[in-house]
């Protein structure tokens, strides 16, 4: 029987898929954020592996499509997961999907992928929704460099260290955080990256009561000190620090501890970044430094 999907009242043939792990994006909240090589792959797939079944049954059926998805998720992924790999040694396809965005991102799938890779087995991603990529753009803070923490520890003095890991960063910080504990994070966020930093509270993205709050560190953990009831799912974004100017010296030497790793260019960019200087001057100044040494 042909594979196939339904959009609307129109049904589509999907093509047959490679033997091979693909990783399919899926929407973050809005049923319609699907790309159609996400709905041929899951149509086509010999293997649909997801999170929770009950979520996922929710897009097949609004899509028609008929394949029978397969638990995998952290508590059985031990045993799941060797499954899947002989499956895909037999020669089948195997779609991977988590219950919303991109799969790996924050989910077992990593070691699945591992596997694959260890068995040399192809694996195709499927692009599509991505929380924190979404949560990134909407926020208007800096999108040219950005670094993707996960979830940040539930515990303050375990929170605390690892903002104050990260509090040098020069890259907007992306964060998933749970609803009840946003007024905390929130808190700690303030007090060591400090109040004046922008950031953004972005909730339930693509959903009907979708949020996004801009404002410093401070003003949020103000806004939401005594707000117990915040539903859905967060992603919390962070501004960059203020770039801090240094002295010449300073300057200097970054420069050689940076040169001894990477190329003079980058290494000038990478300096200018973090000092706040002229990245044309750190190049300049390089350059001499390197000629003193010869």
């Amino acid at each position: 029987m042909q594979a196939s999907f339904q959009i609307g009242t129109h049904q589509l043939a999907a093509r047959p898929l490679d033997p091979a792990l693909y990783l399919v994006a899926t929407p973050i909240g809005n049923l319609a954020d699907i790309t159609l090589r996400a709905l041929e792959t899951l149509a086509s797939a010999d293997v649909l592996a997801c999170e929770d079944t009950r979520v996922t049954r929710v897009l097949l059926n609004r899509y028609a499509i008929a394949t029978r998805p397969h638990a995998y998720h952290e508590h059985n992924a031990e045993q799941a997961g060797p499954k899947l790999i002989a499956a895909l040694k037999e020669g089948r396809s195997v779609a991977l999907m988590s219950d919303a965005g991109t799969p790996l991102v924050s989910d077992p799938g990593f070691r699945l992928v591992e596997l694959a890779l260890a068995a040399n087995i192809r694996v195709i991603p499927i692009p599509g929704a991505s929380a924190p990529l979404a949560a990134l753009v909407a926020s208007g803070l800096p999108s040219d460099s950005f670094f993707f923490g996960g979830f940040l520890p539930s515990r303050d003095k375990a929170r605390r260290d690892r903002l104050t890991q990260l509090r040098g960063t020069p890259a907007t910080l992306l964060f998933f955080e749970s609803p009840r504990r946003l007024k905390d994070c929130l808190r700690a966020c303030a007090e060591v990256l400090g109040p004046e930093r922008p950031a953004a509270v972005c909730r339930e993205l693509t959903k009907l009561y979708e949020e996004v709050r801009r404002d410093s560190l401070g003003d949020l953990a103000a806004h939401y000190a005594d707000q117990d009831t915040v539903k859905g799912e967060i992603v919390l974004a962070i501004g960059p620090p203020e770039p801090q100017v240094v002295s010449i010296d300073d300057a200097d030497a970054m420069l050689r501890e940076l040169a001894q790793s990477m190329p003079t260019a980058k290494a000038a960019t990478q300096a200018a970044k973090q000092t706040g200087l002229p990245r044309r001057d750190l190049y300049q100044r390089l350059l001499a430094i390197k000629d003193e040494a010869l």
